[in-house]
């Protein structure tokens, strides 16, 4: 006897879901925090490569401001949000923004 037993298969319907909004992350320049720090920064938080970091670096010291990278708004904003927690806790006024994309 061979008995076959079938999955029980439903279909659900397509729902369409929004993407969250993306944002770019820009940072500024001042004459205070270390350009080291920055790149630490672009690196640690932000994910950036040696090299990545210190181009939005070096454009953000001679420009006055540089575009990090584009992200989700609440991404962009968390990350945003630990760079400057990570400056105040040295006492560096390094400053990020973002702006919609």
């Amino acid at each position: 006897m061979n008995i076959q037993i079938t999955p029980d298969i439903k279909i659900i319907e397509e729902t369409k879901t929004e993407l969250e909004p993306l944002y770019r992350v820009i940072i500024h320049n001042d004459e205070i925090t270390p350009m080291d720090f920055v790149v630490h920064v672009l690196r640690q938080i932000f994910f950036l490569s040696q090299t990545e970091s210190v181009i939005v670096m070096l454009n953000a010291h001679y420009k006055g401001a540089a575009h990090v990278q584009t992200l989700p708004k609440s991404e962009a904003e968390k990350r945003i949000n630990k760079a400057h927690f990570a400056a105040g806790l040295e006492g560096y006024p390094l400053h990020f923004s973002i702006e919609p994309e």
